[in-house]
């Protein structure tokens, strides 16, 4: 079967749907090497993470061959026929225009309608272009991909689509979290970044839905011995937080990393004491399942999906409740037999989202709506 994605992603975002959309194409095109894999993007990334993903000898990039401003949303329609595609993979919220009128059977990944739930945090142009794009990739494609049942719940609410053309297939992270620690390599890392013995570590960009502000109000209630430190892309949220680490004189407390190469976040992750993530609303959570591959004790928000991905034994507050974050945070840090239980069960947990199991769910949406004869291929 040749299966066709969006790569525009893929081929050129290095984080969030970027390591999705190369995530998800990397397993299956190991567990199912039968198949033929084609990223369709108008331009690609120079960059390891990128080009990883096109040594699989069944991975391959298509470029325009007519280029144009429409291509993506509609010239890519040609391409795809004339490749013979069998099935096209939107992974991020979007399918060209009447792709349903080709033949070509299509799904549709959607992350998240955050741009919907909480309008405040887009611009009024982004926000109807988000909507118009997902309103319509929903309503046309064959099956949408849900990334949580949260996000499903939404589909439902705002789009008025019918469940049964929903499936959950939750994300995986890189391999790279699942590997056992390296002590010469961490100890390395933790030189290179002047990482203090015992610190709190949060993961994300520096922006007002994480709420990285709730999380620095909480340090201060929490032993002075323990730092936290945060890598993310920083946003103009940060100079907001920066002023509130200085009226809460933790200016020594708190460490900013940017720029982290991929290959050592592994290495911050597994030698954090706590993995805190206040954010008040996402489509699932990737760093929590990062860092429980990693066996940390997390420490969440409710009000969205981070339960479903942080499962029963991670701690869970309200998202601006800081003493109670506070209140966990001292909890893990002060009870060695609490947190080994939260690594343990969090270990267990986490093997849900396991890559060949993601792989398996993906190509079950894939037959679910393929002809009979092509259905056979997978």
């Amino acid at each position: 079967m040749r299966i066709g994605f969006d790569g525009k992603r893929a081929a050129n975002n290095l984080t969030g749907l970027g390591n999705y959309s190369r995530s998800l194409i990397a397993q299956l095109a190991l567990f199912y090497p039968q198949n033929q894999y084609l990223i369709y993007t108008q331009k690609i990334k120079n960059h390891p993470q990128v080009e990883q993903l096109f040594k699989n000898k069944n991975v391959e990039v298509r470029l325009p061959d007519r280029p144009g401003w429409f291509w993506r949303s509609s010239g890519i329609k040609n391409q795809l026929q004339r490749n013979q595609v069998d099935l096209f993979h939107g992974l991020s919220h979007e399918i060209p225009l009447g792709i349903q009128k080709t033949g070509i059977s299509s799904v549709v990944t959607i992350h998240d309608l955050i741009f919907l739930k909480f309008p405040k945090y887009f611009r009024f142009i982004d926000r109807m272009i988000y909507k118009i794009k997902s309103q319509y990739a929903c309503k046309h494609a064959d099956r949408i991909v849900a990334i949580s049942e949260c996000t499903k719940r939404d589909i439902i609410s705002f789009f008025n689509i019918e469940p049964d053309k929903i499936r959950v297939v939750y994300q995986s992270c890189d391999d790279s979290f699942k590997t056992a620690p390296d002590p010469v390599f961490n100890e390395s890392v933790r030189e290179k970044f002047k990482l203090p013995p015992k610190y709190v570590l949060n993961v994300g960009t520096i922006e007002p839905r994480k709420n990285l502000l709730s999380l620095v109000r909480a340090m201060k209630l929490v032993d002075a011995d323990s730092k936290l430190v945060v890598v993310g892309r920083q946003t103009a949220y940060k100079d907001l937080v920066s002023k509130e680490i200085e009226s809460l004189n933790l200016s020594d407390r708190v460490i900013f990393l940017q720029d982290v190469p991929f290959s050592e976040l592994p290495a911050i992750y597994q030698m954090a004491s706590v993995f805190a993530y206040p954010s008040i609303y996402e489509g699932f959570g990737i760093p929590i399942i990062e860092a429980l591959y990693c066996g940390v004790p997390v420490i969440a928000a409710t009000g969205s999906c981070l339960e479903e991905a942080g499962g029963p034994s991670s701690l869970y507050v309200s998202p601006l409740d800081h003493k109670a974050l506070a209140s966990g945070i001292n909890q893990i840090l002060h009870h060695p037999d609490i947190a080994g239980k939260m690594k343990t069960e969090g270990s267990d947990y986490v093997k849900k989202f396991n890559t060949e199991i993601i792989a398996v769910d993906m190509i079950d949406v894939y037959k679910s709506i393929l002809p009979a004869k092509t259905k056979e291929l997978c």
